[in-house]
């Protein structure tokens, strides 16, 4: 049976999302001195967006939210061998909010922002590996 086209298409949105996501995270950490609240943040962003491609990919609602937990669990619950990388991923969510506005400047050091990026990419790899997507046919 053939995927849904316009599940396919909303899939391939939020992946394209994603990419772009991880690319302003690898800009920010290569920026002369790195730009480390973007790079953590845009680093939560990448594994808010795959899971949301996930669930997409599954034809399965989820709330408008940047918390990796409530976004994850329907996410485990479709395929359990996310839990450790959820579990692992949850702790990013703070940076969706956290230093965004006056008064809760965010000041992550070089190593929490290396880290972050490694298990965005980690979640990233795993999450697109278990999305079917079709070949695009040639233009």
């Amino acid at each position: 049976m053939q995927p849904n086209p316009a599940v396919v298409a909303e899939t391939r949105e939020w992946l394209e999302t994603v990419a772009i996501d991880l690319e302003s995270a690898a800009s920010d950490m290569a920026h002369t001195p790195p730009i480390l609240a973007g790079v953590v943040f845009h680093c939560q962003q990448a594994v808010e967006k795959v899971l949301k491609a996930f669930l997409t990919w599954h034809d399965q609602p989820f709330a408008k939210t940047h918390d990796l937990a409530r976004i994850g669990k329907p996410c485990v619950a479709l395929d359990a061998s996310l839990l450790p990388l959820v579990e692992r991923a949850v702790p990013l969510t703070e940076y969706a909010w956290r230093g965004r506005y006056p008064g809760e400047r965010l000041k992550p050091t070089l190593e929490e922002a290396q880290r972050a990026l490694a298990l965005a990419q980690d979640v990233v790899e795993a999450v697109t590996a278990r999305i079917p997507l079709p070949t695009e046919p040639d233009a």
